[in-house]
């Protein structure tokens, strides 16, 4: 195989490697899946009304089998409640980064990230039958690689405890998902992009020496 054949299978391996990583081929959720995850926020989410019940049924019902993005809009206490693993120093960020020490490697894992996070810049600047939601601190959206990938991170047993860190650190928080969704920089695309740019500088390289090697031999 020539030089240029392996610089293009290298590349193309790579792509292939992370392509797999990065998207869901498992298709929607399945109706023993749904019912399987009913049963667990059934028994295990103290807050679980029937409307929220019927809602997270409806989501995993309209399951595309595709990734999504979460919106959370986030107002943060000025200090934490004071709940177990809540140090008297810490502030409400320091608890909220301890909610993230498991969600982040637990969404990593399964190409699961944030794709837009910031401080607010201001209250709300527009408000519609929404009184006293004015008041917001950050605002984010996380990317998750699929629907089954959210609940599988939402129903490990680590995250039952790290849950209370989040209610410890925030105020208020609006958090509802967007699918489908559309961004310009997909990972896939400039990934591949930038791969085949590589691939061809160094096939461009690779041809160019050997021609100027054939000629001063």
């Amino acid at each position: 195989m020539s030089r240029v054949m392996w610089i293009w299978v290298v590349c193309s391996a790579v792509y292939l490697l992370f392509f797999s990583w990065y998207t869901s081929f498992k298709g929607p959720l399945t109706e023993a899946e749904i019912e399987q995850y009913m049963t667990f926020f059934q028994d295990e989410a103290a807050d679980a009304t029937p409307e929220r019940l019927a809602n997270l049924r409806r989501f995993m019902q309209e399951d595309t089998g595709d990734d999504f993005v979460m919106v959370n809009v986030i107002d943060m206490y000025d200090q934490p409640l004071a709940v177990p693993g809540v140090e008297a120093s810490d502030s409400s960020d320091d608890v909220l980064n301890k909610y993230m020490q498991y969600m982040y490697p637990a969404m990593f894992a399964r190409a699961s990230h944030p794709v837009l996070f910031g401080e607010a810049a201001s209250s709300a600047l527009d408000l519609m039958n929404a009184p006293d939601m004015h008041k917001w601190t950050r605002g984010a959206g996380m990317r998750y690689r699929s629907r089954r990938d959210m609940l599988e991170i939402s129903t490990n047993p680590e995250f039952s405890g790290a849950h209370e860190f989040k209610v410890a650190a925030m105020a208020k928080t609006i958090a509802f998902p967007i699918d489908p969704w559309l961004q310009l920089g997909d990972p896939r695309l400039i990934l591949g992009l930038f791969l085949a740019f590589i691939a061809s500088s160094l096939s461009w390289w690779s041809t160019l020496s050997r021609q100027r090697s054939n000629s001063t031999g």
